[in-house]
């Protein structure tokens, strides 16, 4: 059976493409997404451990549509020159741990995961003091705010500053780095975060992008993918299967500090009659394309034939309470 790997069928003839000087690669955005995790009691025969925030980006999406994700987007470069009020490690330990240059880089990024996160699930990791967070995010007045976010009219530090609130940057914690492949037309450089659902707060589906959200322990979601049943792309997977030997939130937030942070960028080789599409470190997304025109044929490592047709079978591996 066909796992669910999102697999675009223009990729060959961009690679191609890419090789032969016929396509110049883009510059990727900064991006960030956050994988939003809440602890619970698994219902009878489900996987054990804290369940993820994940939503279904809808069919008519240019990137990546169809495909279950985390909650993210890309940084606004008003996140950059504007301190924000700060909690947590300072931007300069942020910047070493994200690899990049400055502190004003660094803000931006995290800005980007917290306003995606609020933006997109209704959760804001955020309070009054540095220690203290937010417990209700509902309401007109919210919702007026939120919506200017959505809509670029307020900026993140603007948003703050008018609830006079302080960003809780300890709440969050780096995991992983993935880089769109060269030869898409929309690129992403996406640091991933993992974060706890605050006490009192609830998701809910707020993006114009998604149509469905789910909270999904990662041994289901990444079971549901093995099946062909879940389509999802190769940085959800490595994450899902990373976050599913930590029985909590706590324990997987703890852990983030162990985790790579070296970017990973796909790489296009040629063997022979076949041009060899792969993630270094993640031999399971490798894909062999014949030179020819033709569909691409997965690597033995996968052992399939086809992508998963992303069927909507999410509810049977969650824990029954959908946001």
């Amino acid at each position: 059976m066909s796992n669910g790997q999102w697999y675009p069928p223009e990729w060959p003839a961009r690679i191609r493409a890419l090789a032969s000087g016929e396509l110049t690669a883009v510059t990727p955005r900064r991006a960030a997404t956050v994988m939003l995790l809440r602890d619970g009691t698994p219902a009878p025969g489900a996987a054990a451990g804290p369940s993820v925030h994940m939503l279904r980006r809808r069919t008519t999406m240019a990137f990546a549509g169809g495909a279950y994700a985390y909650p993210g987007g890309g940084v606004d470069p008003r996140d950059d020159d504007h301190l924000v009020g700060w909690a947590g490690p300072s931007l300069e330990t942020w910047a070493v741990r994200l690899g990049v240059a400055t502190a004003a880089e660094a803000q931006a990024v995290v800005c980007a995961a917290v306003r995606e996160t609020y933006e997109e699930a209704g959760v804001l990791l955020a309070g009054p003091t540095a220690d203290t967070v937010v417990s209700d995010t509902t309401g007109e007045d919210w919702e007026a705010d939120r919506q200017a976010l959505v809509d670029r009219e307020l900026s993140f530090a603007g948003f703050l500053d008018r609830r006079g609130l302080v960003l809780r940057s300890d709440l969050l914690a780096a995991w992983a780095r993935w880089i769109t492949p060269a030869f898409e037309p929309r690129r992403y450089d996406t640091w991933f975060f993992v974060a706890a659902l605050p006490e009192g707060q609830r998701t809910r589906n707020a993006s114009t992008e998604a149509d469905r959200t789910v909270w999904i322990r990662p041994g289901d979601a990444i079971d549901g993918y093995d099946k062909g049943e879940l389509l999802m792309m190769p940085p959800t997977v490595a994450t899902l299967r990373a976050l599913r030997p930590y029985g909590t939130a706590a324990e997987a937030l703890k852990a983030a500090d162990s985790q790579n942070l070296a970017p990973v960028l796909a790489e296009a080789r040629m063997e022979g009659d076949e041009l060899v599409l792969s993630w270094p470190g993640h031999d399971e997304f490798t894909k062999h394309i014949p030179t020819a025109d033709g569909p691409a044929s997965p690597s033995p490592a996968d052992g399939t034939d086809s992508v998963g047709d992303g069927r909507d079978s999410v509810a049977d591996g969650t824990d029954g309470n959908p946001s």
